[in-house]
């Protein structure tokens, strides 16, 4: 019987492996994610193993390096889970959180249209994410094309009554930003 376990897999491709399980298909590992999107570490080490050779080591490294800190265990170390971007229902018990007056939304120059007429819509994520700063979306928008950045009237849209939440790895969520909030950024703001 042959092996189907990619033994030489980069760490790179393990932990988009991880952000598939953890946000999107826990099911695909053989794992079951708690209401909170926390999973034993063991049986996602397991689940993992049936693809990647991962231990515990490689798994603390992936966490601890991972440049948009996207995954978080709890304080024993006995579980883990994504911080954001979840595409299944998870109550992350996030507290409201005040957002600052503007927050910045990166997309490709394709959507821009349907974001202009929609505004901006979670899609099969829980959330629309937001960024703090202007540099950051842009290299979200760099990642889907050409890249458009939004200024979204974060403070407005919290006094007329959308909520905000700060995931712990800074990361603005709301659950989705009308038109009327949103203002496109000049385009030499944008190619930088």
């Amino acid at each position: 019987m042959k092996d189907k376990k990619e033994n030489n897999a980069d760490l790179t491709t393990i932990s988009k492996y991880i952000s598939f399980i953890l946000r999107h298909k826990p099911e695909a590992a053989g794992i079951q994610c708690d209401d909170h999107g926390w999973t034993n570490v063991d049986e996602l080490l397991a689940g993992i193993n049936k693809k990647y050779f991962i231990d515990r080591s490689m798994l603390e490294e992936i966490v601890r390096d991972d440049n948009k800190q996207r995954y978080a265990f709890n304080e024993d170390g006995t579980k883990i889970r994504a911080n954001q971007g979840h595409s299944f229902q998870v109550d992350l018990e996030l507290p409201e959180a005040e957002p600052p007056e503007i927050l910045y939304h990166g997309t490709a120059e394709r959507f821009a249209a349907s974001i202009e007429k929609q505004g901006l819509l979670r899609g099969e994520r829980q959330y629309v994410h937001l960024s703090a700063d202007a540099e950051t979306a842009v290299k979200v928008g760099r990642r889907h094309g050409k890249p458009v950045v939004y200024t979204v009237n974060a403070a407005q849209m919290n006094r007329d009554g959308y909520a905000f939440y700060l995931s712990a790895n800074g990361v603005w969520l709301t659950e989705a930003v009308p038109a009327e909030y949103l203002k496109k950024m000049g385009e030499q703001m944008t190619d930088g």
